[in-house]
């Protein structure tokens, strides 16, 4: 079996490929998909043969795929993107007759009033009406998205937000990544749909306890209303799009779209997932080293 691993350059396709490497699966039975090859460079010195692909050029797609049977098709990082992408690597892998795609989508990407849904919820649809034998990982919340709102409550002792007292059931990128080469692994998973989550929703309170917890210091919730979210947005230079863009992610939080802890996830890694305040604690202190 031959596993291409696409967007490998980002850090859920790093991972993806540690997990498959923890997994026993041979560096030589990996290839690694990479819009920047230079980011799997690492990859290459450990025997995983890299390629070049790109999602909007769908030669580069046809030829990550030779010799390949089983895919990860990792989501566009660009929204309002990322479907023709998507379309190109499922008729890519219909053409070149994989045995499976599995795709990482949204949760409940078929039913939520989210504003980052609905071309999750197109891919789904694609994926399902073409040929390719498919697994869809309807991936939650990642721990590591409130990074930059942990690095300025370090500074400021606020995490400011306008989701009330919305829930997330979100985990760790290791978490949905184990997933994933499990799912890639395993027989038995082909024509499923996963919804992956955190084993428990927090609140944003919550989420500044663990800030707290990982930063030594004190970190208060400072609920905001959408209007006083946006001018805290432009006013840190974001654009009119971005602003809206983001404001509407917190609204739809606030209505609980990311809400439903879900056993499977933990039921596919076979451990808990890992919690809120271990997954920051982790995250931030990358984040630091890196920078």
């Amino acid at each position: 079996m031959t596993i291409l691993v696409t967007a490998a350059g980002g850090q859920l396709g790093h991972l993806v490929i540690e997990a498959l490497l923890d997994r026993g699966v041979a560096p030589g039975d990996i290839v690694a998909g990479a819009r920047t090859t230079s980011k799997v460079a690492d990859l290459e010195e450990r025997g995983i043969r890299i390629v070049a692909l790109d999602y909007t050029e769908p030669d580069t797609v046809a030829t990550a795929l030779e010799g390949v049977d089983t895919v990860l098709l990792i989501s566009g990082s660009e929204p309002g993107k990322r479907y023709e992408g998507h379309k190109n690597v499922i008729d890519a892998a219909a053409a070149a007759g994989v045995g499976k795609l599995v795709y990482t989508s949204l949760a409940h990407a078929d039913a939520i009033d989210f504003v980052l849904a609905p071309e999750h919820k197109s891919t789904e649809e694609y994926l399902a009406a073409s040929s390719v034998p498919a697994v869809v990982l309807r991936n939650n919340w990642y721990t590591e998205n409130y990074i930059p709102d942990v690095l300025r409550a370090a500074e400021t002792g606020v995490i400011a937000a306008s989701v009330g007292d919305g829930l997330v059931a979100a985990a760790s990128r290791a978490d949905y990544a184990e997933a994933a080469a499990v799912v890639l692994i395993e027989d038995g998973h082909l024509g499923s749909t996963y919804e992956l989550s955190g084993d428990t929703a927090v609140s944003y309170a919550d989420l500044a306890a663990a800030a707290a917890e990982t930063l030594g210091r004190d970190v208060a919730y400072v609920p905001a209303t959408r209007e006083q979210f946006e001018a805290a947005l432009a006013e840190a230079g974001l654009d009119a799009g971005t602003v809206g863009f983001v404001a509407e992610m917190e609204d739809g939080i606030a209505r609980g779209v990311l809400a439903d802890a879900d056993p499977t996830l933990a039921r596919l890694i076979g451990r808990p997932t890992t919690p809120v305040a271990e997954g920051l604690s982790a995250a931030v202190g990358a984040a630091r080293v890196e920078a």
